[in-house]
């Protein structure tokens, strides 16, 4: 089975020894995206990860599947009738609840597109469409980006995982700061997205 991402792992360990060395390292690129999995879904998911280690993510996502048996994932409206208490037993901050209400009631009111929509939008048309939800990042926006669309020249540029990722990789005495990570950033393009998973892994103790 051919390798999907040899071409951008190619490019990138040709720009020079630090990356070269990284990528012969860590081996092929091995990301995982969920395509198809609606904006919707992907931003209450994303939330629930925002300043969390995976492990405690993947929990609060599993509690909360887990209050609507036999299903994958519950919709906007379950959201919205689902006492706040049992969100918080979830591992969900108040802020966080209040998030997800809003990211349900604008799926409902149209303005978190289907999946059909996003993909045919244009990377910062969705970005600017989603930021003007409460709690919503650009960081968010691109995990979906990332993740659900699949596109591939995405660079988190406010990821802790991506400019401390940059940081090891170069020797760096301190983190770029986001206006740097997206200087540096346009060398890797059009595979920012491969990029940040090679950097993410230099980040993994």
């Amino acid at each position: 089975m051919p390798d999907p991402y040899q071409p951008a792992s190619e490019f990138l360990a040709s720009l020079d020894a630090d990356w070269q060395r990284h990528i012969a390292a860590v081996g092929p690129c091995l990301h995982q995206p969920h395509p198809a999995r609606d904006p919707y879904e992907s931003l209450v998911r994303a939330i629930a990860y925002q300043q969390l280690h995976a492990k405690a993510g993947d929990a609060i996502v599993g509690r909360l599947v887990g209050l609507f048996p036999g299903q994958t994932f519950p919709r906007p409206e379950q959201i919205l009738a689902t006492d706040c208490d049992r969100l918080r037993s979830c591992g969900f901050s108040a802020g966080k609840i209040a998030t997800i209400q809003g990211i349900a009631q604008a799926t409902l009111d149209g303005v978190v597109p289907d999946y059909s929509t996003a993909l045919a939008m244009e990377d910062e048309a969705l970005i600017e469409r989603l930021v003007s939800l409460r709690g919503v990042g650009r960081w968010t926006v691109e995990m979906l980006l990332i993740y659900s669309l699949e596109r591939p020249d995405i660079l988190p540029a406010d990821d802790f995982g991506v400019r401390e990722g940059y940081r090891r990789l170069k020797g760096l005495e301190v983190q770029p700061t986001r206006k740097q990570m997206i200087e540096i950033g346009l060398g890797w393009s059009p595979f920012r997205t491969v990029a940040a998973w090679y950097l993410w892994r230099v980040a993994k103790p």
